[in-house]
């Protein structure tokens, strides 16, 4: 009676432990002082948290037919989104092997040989065979129980890591269709600078041809002819540069695409793009969306898990065993006879390890420090990217008025220099001096159109990707550089 109790509280012992302890520390996500509203937002206020928005297809704010086929384009072809695709099935795979551990494992044996015994075997029988034959069929099971969460602990670090690639994936996403939609925004900025220079070129061009009228007819000298021909010159060599630097964009574009760089031709387009409104709400809590965030607060949870997996293995790792089978030397293999079984618990203990299992846990507890210090640090750098984007995205804006006020007096300056040098009242070199500022003032002027592209496209990269402009309203951009 007593050895049926014994047996009754071992057996209930035991299932009150089949899903197991679990050794790991409880888990908090690292601490991070985050700013209620970022500093450079003017009067923005925070809002509740937003990590459950969809990113969305952000690149189609811009109002770019072109970019938003060369975006589809990406999403299906790239190279590196295929890598990145690739390395979350893997980890949902060793997810699913590392859960397998959670069941019993049946095996199947057979065997069917032929032997011979030494003649100096020891303990050997007279009446033993020298050859004879040997034939198994049967079943082996295998099952450990989680007393101490070793295999709970693992699984966790693999669901952990199926959730890390995951947002390493989104996070390639993100960036391919950045660095996709920041080429192209350059690309069209050369079209635009390539349109102005086309434009001036011409200008040049009738100017060289009254300079050339008026040294002909004596009025000027050849100094204002060569004045001309070196102006017109170097215009034609910048449009040669310009046409240079368009097709290494291209071809950087074609590569993020998916595509051949022979294949893929852009057809020069100098419509406005459309630059996406600043949210009139932007929390910091926002920053929670970011993917590369996203994985490495899921690689400090697997982490903390594999302090579990390592302090486990100080404890015994029991299992339950069992065989079933047939086994003979010749006569007929299933039969009652020939039937052999074995059931019964196994445990193995570390006695003697030299230090390992304190070295490995010493290791996995540095690991999690050096995934919590990652994670702070991915946070902080995040929210120095949005900060960044943000100020550049005002201070930009600003910057392209005060420079369209420098194209219109440099305009001015042109056409009053043009008329007092066809009334005789100054020489070319002055002519020459107003075209070069001229110039300047509305290549700089495309250029901030550019940047302010580029910085509200890096706004977006920084924020998670979500389109901003649902937010707020767009502007335009157009070839001049102005803002409608």
């Amino acid at each position: 009676m007593l050895k049926t109790k014994l047996k009754r509280s071992v057996l209930a012992l035991l299932a009150a432990h089949l899903t197991g302890c679990s050794f790991a520390p409880t888990y908090h996500v690292p601490d991070i002082a985050m700013p209620p509203a970022f500093k450079e937002s003017d009067a923005w206020q925070a809002a509740a948290p937003q990590d459950q928005m969809p990113r969305g297809q952000w690149w189609l704010a811009f109002g770019d037919a072109k970019l938003n086929e060369l975006e589809a384009s990406a999403e299906k072809s790239n190279t590196d989104l295929a890598v990145a695709a690739a390395r979350f099935d893997a980890a949902s795979a060793y997810a699913r092997e590392l859960g397998a551990e959670q069941l019993p494992s049946l095996d199947l044996l057979g065997s069917a040989t032929r032997n011979r015994q030494s003649d100096n075997r020891p303990l050997r029988g007279s009446n033993q065979p020298n050859v004879y034959s040997a034939n198994t069929v049967g079943v082996h099971m295998a099952y450990e129980v989680d007393l101490w969460g070793r295999i709970h602990d693992e699984v966790a670090i693999g669901l952990a890591g199926i959730d890390a690639a995951n947002a390493d994936l989104a996070s390639a996403r993100l960036s391919l269709h950045a660095q996709l939609a920041d080429l192209y925004i350059v690309l069209r900025g050369y079209d635009a600078e390539s349109a102005l220079l086309d434009e001036t070129i011409s200008a040049y061009k009738q100017a060289l041809k009254l300079t050339e009228n008026r040294h002909n007819g004596g009025i000027t000298s050849g100094l204002d002819v060569a004045r001309a021909q070196t102006q017109l010159a170097d215009a034609l060599a910048e449009a040669t540069e310009l046409s240079s630097q368009r097709a290494l964009a291209e071809h950087a574009i074609a590569e993020l695409s998916g595509l051949s760089a022979s294949s893929l031709s852009i057809p020069a387009n100098t419509a406005p793009l459309h630059i996406p409104g600043v949210p009139a709400v932007l929390p910091s809590s926002l920053l929670q969306r970011r993917p590369d965030i996203a994985a490495a607060e899921r690689r400090v949870y697997a982490a903390n898990a594999g302090i579990g997996v390592a302090q486990a293995a100080f404890y015994p790792r029991i299992g339950l065993t069992g065989d079933f089978g047939w086994q003979n030397t010749g006569s007929a293999l299933i039969s009652a006879p020939e039937r052999f079984w074995a059931i019964g618990p196994q445990a193995l203990l570390s006695v003697f390890d030299a230090g390992l299992h304190q070295a490995q846990l010493a290791r996995s507890k540095a690991e999690f420090d050096a995934a919590a210090a990652h994670y702070r640090g991915t946070v902080i750098a995040a929210l120095r990217q949005t900060e960044d984007e943000l100020v550049l995205s005002k201070l930009l804006a600003k910057e392209s008025e005060e420079e369209a006020v420098a194209v219109n007096a440099a305009h001015q300056a042109l056409n009053i220099a043009a008329h007092r040098y066809q009334e005789g009242a100054a020489n070319y070199l002055e002519v020459v001096t107003a075209q070069t500022a001229a110039l300047s003032a509305r290549r700089s002027a495309l250029h901030l159109a550019t940047r302010r592209l580029r910085a509200q496209v890096d706004l977006i990269r920084a924020l998670g990707g979500d389109t901003v402009s649902d937010y707020g309203g767009t502007a335009a951009v157009d070839h001049r550089g102005q803002t409608s």
